[in-house]
C-alpha cells in the first residue's frame, strides 16, 4: 500500500488536523469526540448537522459553512460516526430552533443517528438521503444508498435554513429534493483502505463495475471495459429510468469524481451525459463537475441528476461559504 500516513491509527484525526488549520476561517475542529463546527456560531436559525464515515472527502466536513452545515460528525474510514459524536456536535451548534440531521442511508449511520435523536433534549428531525439508483438493497442499507445526491440536499437544505425557515419547512425541501434525485456510478478499480492495507475487491484490466457504492459495495453487474460514451448511456439509462422526467424538465446534473479520476476524464462525461439528457428533452439548467462525494482513491465516477424547480434552483443558486463550495460570496 503506498499512501501518505504515518500511523493508521492515527490518520483520520491528522488529516481532520490538518483540514482544520488549512480552514481556520471556516471551521473549529473538536476532538474526543470528533466533530467539526461553523468557526462563527449562527444565531436563532435551524442549524444542519450531517456526518459519515471518512473517506468521503470533502463530504461532509468540507460543506461546513454560511448556506450549508454547521456542524460534521466524521467516524473513522467508512465507518458510521457515533451517537455521542452527534449529540456532542448538535449540543455545540443548536441555536433554538431546532437540529436537521443529514444522514445518507447506510444501516450503522441511520441506527446511529437515531440513537443521538432520541437522546437530544431539544426539537430534532431527519433527512435520509437515498438517491443511489444502481441497487434497491444491499448488505449496507435498508433500501437505497445515499451518495452523491447528498451534496444537494446539504446546499438547498442549508440555504433555507439561512433564511430562517422552521424545521419541518427545512426538513420538506429535504425530502423533496431526495425524491427528485438519482445517482449511479462506475469504477474501474477498487479503493484501498488503509486499515486493510489492499485493495476492498479485485476487478481486471478488462472489467469495470457498474452501479458501484462509495464504500466498495458491489454494483448492478461486473461489465467490460468500453469506450466512455457507452459506459455514460448506460448509467444516463439507469437514471432516466428511475425518475422518468417528463421532457422540458429543467434539471442540475453533477458529475462526481471517485477520488482518483482526472478532471480531464470527468468533463469528457460530463460532455457525452449533456448530450443524452437533451436528447431525451431535458434541459440542464444547473452543473457542478468535480469531486464532492469520493471513495478514498477509487478511479472511478458517479452521475447524479436533479429535477429542478424553481425553490431548488434558489436555494442551489444562494450564496455559499465553505471550503468544497463556494460561490455568491
Amino acid at each position: 500500500m503506498k499512501k501518505f500516513v504515518n500511523d493508521v491509527n492515527n490518520m483520520l484525526t491528522e488529516s481532520l488536523s490538518g483540514f482544520a488549520k488549512a480552514h481556520n476561517d471556516l471551521v473549529s475542529l473538536h476532538l474526543e469526540p470528533n466533530y467539526l463546527t461553523r468557526k462563527n456560531k449562527a444565531k436563532n436559525k435551524v442549524v444542519i448537522v450531517s456526518g459519515g464515515g471518512a473517506g468521503h472527502e470533502p463530504l461532509h466536513a468540507g460543506f461546513i459553512g454560511k448556506g450549508m452545515l454547521d456542524a460534521a460528525c466524521p467516524g473513522q474510514v467508512f465507518t458510521s460516526p457515533t451517537p455521542d459524536q452527534m449529540i456532542a456536535a448538535a449540543e455545540a451548534v443548536h441555536a433554538d430552533k431546532g437540529v436537521l440531521f443529514i444522514v445518507k442511508n447506510y444501516a450503522g449511520d441511520v441506527m446511529n443517528f437515531e440513537m443521538a435523536a432520541e437522546m437530544l433534549p431539544f426539537e430534532n428531525a431527519t433527512v435520509l438521503t437515498s438517491d443511489d439508483c444502481a441497487v434497491i438493497n444491499s448488505t449496507f442499507t435498508d433500501g437505497r444508498r445515499g451518495v452523491a445526491g447528498t451534496v444537494i440536499v446539504e446546499k438547498c437544505v442549508g440555504s433555507i435554513a439561512e433564511t430562517g425557515a422552521d424545521l419541518q419547512t427545512c426538513k420538506a425541501l429535504g425530502d423533496k429534493i431526495n425524491a427528485q434525485t438519482a445517482s449511479i456510478g462506475v469504477a474501474l478499480t477498487s479503493c484501498t483502505v488503509p486499515a486493510a492495507g489492499k485493495p476492498t475487491f479485485e476487478i481486471s484490466e478488462t472489467e469495470i463495475e457498474m452501479g458501484i457504492g462509495i464504500h466498495g459495495e458491489p454494483g448492478r453487474k461486473r461489465e467490460t471495459m468500453r469506450e466512455a460514451d457507452a459506459m455514460v448511456n448506460g448509467m444516463i439509462d439507469a437514471i432516466i429510468a428511475d425518475l422518468q422526467p417528463k421532457k422540458d424538465t429543467e434539471i442540475l446534473l453533477l458529475v462526481n469524481g471517485l477520488g482518483a479520476t482526472p478532471l480531464m476524464e470527468l468533463y469528457l462525461i460530463y460532455n457525452t451525459a449533456e448530450k443524452l439528457l437533451t436528447e431525451h428533452g431535458l434541459t440542464i439548467a444547473r452543473s457542478l463537475v468535480g469531486n464532492y462525494t469520493t471513495a478514498i482513491d477509487m478511479t472511478g465516477a458517479s452521475i447524479t441528476v436533479c429535477v429542478l424547480d424553481d425553490e431548488i434552483k434558489q436555494h442551489w443558486d444562494s450564496p455559499v461559504n465553505t471550503a468544497g463550495l463556494r460561490w455568491g460570496v
